[in-house]
C-alpha cells in the first residue's frame, strides 16, 4: 500500500488505498471520518506516481483533516460516554446490575470490567429502544418487524430487508433519542419504498415529520460514537 512517509514523531506515516474507477476522471481525495482510511480514487489508465504526487500535494490537507478526528478512548470507571444523547460518568455502584441515576451510569462488580459491562448495558437498552421504535412505527404503516439484529457498523447505522428485517447499529442509542427514533422511521419506510425515491422519504416524512435535523446531526455528529472503545 503507497504511504505518505513521515519526518517525525508528529507527523507518522499515512497509508494511502488507491482506488481505479472507470468513472473518475481525475484524481481525488477522501478521508473516511468513521476510521481516518485514507483513499484516493483516480482514472483507470492513471499512473501510481502521478497519482501519489498529488498526495504528496495534498499532505497539509490530510493531516489536518485526520488531526480533527475523534481519538478512540477506552472506556473504565471515571470516563464520561454518552447515553441517549447526554454524557454519563461511570462510576462504581451497589448491587449486581448496571443502572443510570441521573447523569451516572452505576456498575458494581469488577472495576477492570466496567467498560465490558457499561457497554453490555447500552446494547441492552439500544436493543428495548430500538425494537419499540421499529414496532411503533411499523405499526402505523400496516407492517410487521419480522426480526431487529445489532450490529457495530461502521459504514451504516441501519439496513431494512425485503422480509421486514432490520438491523442497526447498537452505537445508536448512545445519540439523542430523537435521532435514534428517526433512523427506526428512515428503516421502516423501506419497507414500502426499498429506494431513496421522492415517495421513500414522503413516507418518512409522514413517520416522523421534520426529520432533517435529525439526518444533519448523524452526518456531524455521528462519527463521534465510534470513538469509544468498550473492551469487548
Amino acid at each position: 500500500m503507497p504511504v505518505l512517509p513521515g519526518s517525525s514523531p508528529d507527523l507518522p506515516p499515512v497509508e494511502i488505498t488507491l482506488r481505479r474507477s472507470a468513472r473518475a476522471r481525475r484524481f481525488s481525495l477522501r478521508v473516511s471520518r468513521l476510521d481516518g482510511r485514507v483513499t484516493l480514487s483516480l482514472p483507470l489508465r492513471a499512473r501510481e506516481s502521478e497519482a501519489m504526487a498529488f498526495a504528496r500535494a495534498q499532505e497539509g490537507w490530510i493531516r489536518d483533516t485526520l488531526a480533527q478526528m475523534p481519538r478512540q478512548a477506552g472506556v473504565g470507571l471515571g470516563a464520561q460516554v454518552p447515553g441517549e444523547g447526554r454524557m454519563l460518568t461511570l462510576v462504581a455502584g451497589p448491587g449486581r446490575a448496571v443502572r443510570i441515576e441521573g447523569d451516572r451510569m452505576l456498575i458494581p462488580g469488577d472495576p477492570a470490567q466496567a467498560g465490558v459491562r457499561a457497554g453490555a448495558f447500552l446494547k441492552a437498552l439500544a436493543r428495548e429502544r430500538l425494537v419499540a421504535a421499529s414496532d411503533r412505527y411499523a405499526g402505523l404503516i400496516g407492517r410487521k418487524v419480522t426480526r431487529v439484529t445489532l450490529r457495530d457498523t461502521r459504514s451504516r447505522w441501519g439496513s431494512c430487508a425485503h422480509d421486514g428485517a432490520l438491523m442497526y447499529s447498537w452505537r445508536l442509542v448512545m445519540a439523542p433519542p430523537s435521532v435514534l427514533d428517526y433512523v427506526a422511521a428512515h428503516e421502516v419506510a423501506h419497507m414500502l419504498e426499498m429506494n431513496h425515491s421522492a415517495d421513500f422519504w414522503a413516507v418518512v416524512e409522514r413517520l416522523y415529520p421534520r426529520w432533517q435535523p435529525q439526518r444533519k446531526w448523524l452526518h456531524d455528529e455521528g462519527q463521534a460514537l465510534h470513538a469509544y472503545r468498550f473492551g469487548d
